[in-house]
Protein backbone atom coordinates (compact mmCIF):
# COMPACT_ATOMS: atom_id res chain seq x y z
CA UNK A 1 0.00 0.00 0.00
CA UNK A 2 1.17 3.28 -1.26
CA UNK A 3 2.24 6.35 1.50
CA UNK A 4 -0.59 9.09 2.13
CA UNK A 5 0.78 12.30 1.29
CA UNK A 6 0.37 15.60 2.69
CA UNK A 7 -1.66 18.14 1.26
CA UNK A 8 -2.02 21.44 1.83
CA UNK A 9 -4.39 22.35 -1.27
CA UNK A 10 -5.65 20.94 -4.54
CA UNK A 11 -6.72 23.53 -6.83
CA UNK A 12 -6.88 24.50 -10.83
CA UNK A 13 -7.20 24.45 -13.86
CA UNK A 14 -5.35 27.21 -14.02
CA UNK A 15 -2.23 28.54 -15.75
CA UNK A 16 1.54 27.98 -14.37
CA UNK A 17 2.64 31.30 -13.34
CA UNK A 18 6.45 31.33 -13.47
CA UNK A 19 9.32 29.63 -15.04
CA UNK A 20 9.71 27.41 -18.12
CA UNK A 21 5.78 26.50 -18.10
CA UNK A 22 4.71 29.86 -17.84
CA UNK A 23 1.36 29.81 -19.24
CA UNK A 24 0.80 26.25 -19.41
CA UNK A 25 -2.80 25.15 -18.53
CA UNK A 26 -1.99 23.03 -14.87
CA UNK A 27 -3.92 21.87 -11.97
CA UNK A 28 -1.82 22.28 -8.72
CA UNK A 29 -1.02 19.65 -6.26
CA UNK A 30 0.64 21.93 -3.35
CA UNK A 31 1.88 19.62 -0.20
CA UNK A 32 2.73 20.55 3.21
CA UNK A 33 5.85 20.79 4.38
CA UNK A 34 9.36 22.06 3.90
CA UNK A 35 13.01 22.13 4.96
CA UNK A 36 13.83 25.35 4.51
CA UNK A 37 12.64 28.29 5.96
CA UNK A 38 13.04 31.17 3.11
CA UNK A 39 12.91 34.56 4.47
CA UNK A 40 10.40 35.83 1.54
CA UNK A 41 8.63 32.74 1.40
CA UNK A 42 4.45 33.59 -0.13
CA UNK A 43 3.45 30.13 0.68
CA UNK A 44 3.73 29.86 4.29
CA UNK A 45 0.59 28.14 4.32
CA UNK A 46 2.17 25.06 2.99
CA UNK A 47 5.42 25.61 4.71
CA UNK A 48 5.34 25.98 8.52
CA UNK A 49 4.09 23.24 11.22
CA UNK A 50 1.63 26.34 12.56
CA UNK A 51 -0.62 25.08 9.73
CA UNK A 52 -0.48 21.58 9.98
CA UNK A 53 -3.60 21.24 10.83
CA UNK A 54 -4.90 22.51 8.25
CA UNK A 55 -2.83 19.65 6.04
CA UNK A 56 -4.84 16.78 5.11
CA UNK A 57 -3.23 13.03 4.33
CA UNK A 58 -4.39 12.12 1.02
CA UNK A 59 -3.79 8.41 -0.66
CA UNK A 60 -2.21 8.93 -4.50
CA UNK A 61 -5.80 7.29 -5.62
CA UNK A 62 -7.96 9.77 -3.79
CA UNK A 63 -5.51 12.78 -4.95
CA UNK A 64 -5.95 11.67 -8.47
CA UNK A 65 -9.20 11.41 -8.23
CA UNK A 66 -9.62 15.37 -7.49
CA UNK A 67 -7.44 16.12 -10.48
CA UNK A 68 -9.87 14.50 -12.37
CA UNK A 69 -12.79 16.11 -11.02
CA UNK A 70 -11.00 19.45 -11.41
CA UNK A 71 -10.09 19.07 -15.11
CA UNK A 72 -13.12 17.08 -16.28
CA UNK A 73 -11.08 14.02 -16.67
CA UNK A 74 -8.89 15.64 -19.88
CA UNK A 75 -5.47 15.24 -19.42
CA UNK A 76 -2.84 18.38 -18.12
CA UNK A 77 -0.13 18.81 -16.80
CA UNK A 78 0.26 18.30 -12.96
CA UNK A 79 1.90 20.37 -11.13
CA UNK A 80 4.17 19.11 -7.38
CA UNK A 81 4.51 22.29 -5.27
CA UNK A 82 5.15 22.81 -1.92
CA UNK A 83 6.41 23.52 0.50
CA UNK A 84 8.57 20.87 -0.91
CA UNK A 85 7.02 18.35 -2.56
CA UNK A 86 10.20 16.27 -2.87
CA UNK A 87 9.86 14.81 0.74
CA UNK A 88 6.52 13.54 -0.11
CA UNK A 89 6.12 9.31 -1.58
CA UNK A 90 4.85 10.64 -5.13
CA UNK A 91 5.51 7.27 -6.50
CA UNK A 92 2.48 6.28 -7.18
CA UNK A 93 0.42 9.03 -7.87
CA UNK A 94 2.90 9.83 -10.93
CA UNK A 95 2.67 6.26 -11.89
CA UNK A 96 -1.82 6.58 -11.69
CA UNK A 97 -1.27 9.93 -13.60
CA UNK A 98 0.98 8.87 -16.41
CA UNK A 99 -1.46 5.46 -17.14
CA UNK A 100 -4.31 8.25 -17.66
CA UNK A 101 -2.33 10.43 -19.85
CA UNK A 102 -1.48 13.19 -17.40
CA UNK A 103 2.19 14.79 -17.14
CA UNK A 104 3.61 16.06 -14.01
CA UNK A 105 6.01 18.91 -13.09
CA UNK A 106 7.59 19.70 -9.86
CA UNK A 107 9.87 22.69 -8.83
CA UNK A 108 12.18 21.58 -5.42
CA UNK A 109 15.51 23.74 -4.32
CA UNK A 110 17.67 20.53 -4.60
CA UNK A 111 17.86 19.66 -1.10
CA UNK A 112 16.16 16.29 -1.08
CA UNK A 113 16.42 14.00 -3.68
CA UNK A 114 13.96 10.78 -4.80
CA UNK A 115 14.31 8.14 -6.97
CA UNK A 116 10.85 8.93 -8.23
CA UNK A 117 12.18 12.19 -9.90
CA UNK A 118 13.46 10.19 -12.90
CA UNK A 119 9.78 9.78 -13.43
CA UNK A 120 8.64 13.54 -13.85
CA UNK A 121 8.19 14.52 -17.13
CA UNK A 122 9.52 17.92 -15.97
CA UNK A 123 11.83 18.89 -13.14
CA UNK A 124 12.81 22.76 -12.01
CA UNK A 125 15.68 22.82 -9.47
CA UNK A 126 15.21 26.04 -7.73
CA UNK A 127 18.53 26.73 -5.78
CA UNK A 128 17.45 29.64 -3.20
CA UNK A 129 20.01 32.78 -3.49
CA UNK A 130 21.63 34.37 -0.44
CA UNK A 131 18.14 36.79 0.19
CA UNK A 132 16.75 33.59 1.30
CA UNK A 133 18.78 33.46 4.19
CA UNK A 134 19.51 29.41 3.08
CA UNK A 135 22.48 27.61 2.12
CA UNK A 136 22.64 25.59 -0.62
CA UNK A 137 24.44 22.14 -0.03
CA UNK A 138 25.68 21.33 -3.89
CA UNK A 139 26.47 17.96 -3.01
CA UNK A 140 22.44 17.33 -2.15
CA UNK A 141 21.64 19.22 -5.03
CA UNK A 142 23.65 16.99 -7.83
CA UNK A 143 22.02 14.21 -5.98
CA UNK A 144 18.67 15.53 -7.15
CA UNK A 145 20.25 15.07 -11.06
CA UNK A 146 21.19 12.12 -10.51
CA UNK A 147 18.28 10.67 -9.53
CA UNK A 148 16.73 12.38 -12.44
CA UNK A 149 18.87 10.15 -14.71
CA UNK A 150 20.57 13.10 -16.66
CA UNK A 151 23.08 11.04 -16.84
CA UNK A 152 21.66 8.78 -18.52
CA UNK A 153 19.81 11.13 -20.46
CA UNK A 154 16.47 9.44 -20.33
CA UNK A 155 14.55 11.24 -17.49
CA UNK A 156 12.51 14.32 -17.21
CA UNK A 157 13.31 17.31 -18.79
CA UNK A 158 15.62 19.50 -15.93
CA UNK A 159 15.52 23.11 -15.91
CA UNK A 160 17.18 25.48 -13.81
CA UNK A 161 14.93 28.63 -12.30
CA UNK A 162 16.17 31.79 -9.94
CA UNK A 163 14.42 34.06 -8.08
CA UNK A 164 16.29 37.31 -8.05
CA UNK A 165 15.95 40.41 -5.64
CA UNK A 166 18.99 42.09 -5.58
CA UNK A 167 22.44 42.03 -7.11
CA UNK A 168 23.91 39.33 -4.97
CA UNK A 169 20.80 37.13 -5.81
CA UNK A 170 21.95 37.78 -9.36
CA UNK A 171 25.80 36.72 -8.67
CA UNK A 172 24.28 33.68 -6.90
CA UNK A 173 21.96 32.47 -10.45
CA UNK A 174 25.13 33.42 -12.65
CA UNK A 175 27.67 31.38 -10.22
CA UNK A 176 25.12 28.01 -9.93
CA UNK A 177 24.38 28.38 -13.81
CA UNK A 178 28.08 27.87 -14.89
CA UNK A 179 28.07 24.65 -12.64
CA UNK A 180 25.48 23.39 -14.69
CA UNK A 181 25.96 24.90 -18.58
CA UNK A 182 23.68 22.07 -20.34
CA UNK A 183 20.47 23.46 -18.36
CA UNK A 184 18.32 25.95 -19.68
CA UNK A 185 18.01 28.91 -16.77
CA UNK A 186 15.25 30.73 -15.93
CA UNK A 187 15.40 33.77 -13.94
CA UNK A 188 12.54 35.98 -12.51
CA UNK A 189 12.37 39.22 -10.29
CA UNK A 190 11.07 38.21 -6.75
CA UNK A 191 7.65 39.23 -5.21
CA UNK A 192 9.25 41.51 -2.23
CA UNK A 193 5.30 42.46 -0.88
CA UNK A 194 3.71 38.72 0.14
CA UNK A 195 1.14 40.36 2.38
CA UNK A 196 -1.67 42.40 1.46
CA UNK A 197 -1.60 43.62 -2.30
CA UNK A 198 1.13 43.17 -4.68
CA UNK A 199 3.26 45.74 -5.46
CA UNK A 200 2.90 45.69 -9.07
CA UNK A 201 5.28 48.64 -10.22
CA UNK A 202 7.96 47.86 -7.79
CA UNK A 203 8.22 44.32 -9.81
CA UNK A 204 8.00 45.65 -13.06
CA UNK A 205 11.28 48.10 -12.03
CA UNK A 206 12.46 44.95 -10.85
CA UNK A 207 12.15 43.31 -13.98
CA UNK A 208 13.42 46.10 -16.23
CA UNK A 209 16.53 46.21 -13.90
CA UNK A 210 17.06 42.50 -14.14
CA UNK A 211 16.89 42.62 -18.06
CA UNK A 212 19.32 45.74 -17.77
CA UNK A 213 21.90 43.64 -15.99
CA UNK A 214 21.55 40.08 -18.27
CA UNK A 215 22.28 42.21 -21.16
CA UNK A 216 25.05 44.38 -20.22
CA UNK A 217 26.73 41.08 -18.56
CA UNK A 218 26.30 39.41 -22.31
CA UNK A 219 24.29 36.85 -20.10
CA UNK A 220 22.48 35.78 -23.30
CA UNK A 221 21.70 32.20 -22.50
CA UNK A 222 19.12 33.04 -19.66
CA UNK A 223 15.16 33.49 -19.94
CA UNK A 224 13.94 36.45 -17.91
CA UNK A 225 10.07 36.03 -17.30
CA UNK A 226 7.52 37.63 -14.81
CA UNK A 227 5.55 35.92 -11.84
CA UNK A 228 2.94 36.24 -14.23
CA UNK A 229 0.51 35.10 -11.56
CA UNK A 230 1.35 38.12 -9.51
CA UNK A 231 0.54 40.02 -12.06
CA UNK A 232 -2.95 38.95 -12.79
CA UNK A 233 -4.04 38.02 -9.43
CA UNK A 234 -1.31 39.62 -7.20
CA UNK A 235 -1.18 38.20 -4.18
CA UNK A 236 -4.17 35.86 -3.69
CA UNK A 237 -4.22 32.41 -2.36
CA UNK A 238 -5.14 29.33 -4.03
CA UNK A 239 -4.66 30.87 -8.25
Amino acid sequence: MSENIRISEIFGPTIQGEGALIGRPTVFVRTGGCDYRCSWCDTLHAVDSEYRDEWTAMSAKDIMSKVEDLSGGKPLTITLSGGNPAIQPFDTLIQLGHEKGYEFAMETQGSVSKDWFSKLDVLILSPKPPSSGMDTDWIDFYQCLKKAGFEKSNGPDILLKFVIFDKEDYLYAKDASSRYPYLPVFLQPGNHQVDGDADQEGLMQKMRWLIDLTVKDQWYEVTILPQLHVMIWGNEKGV
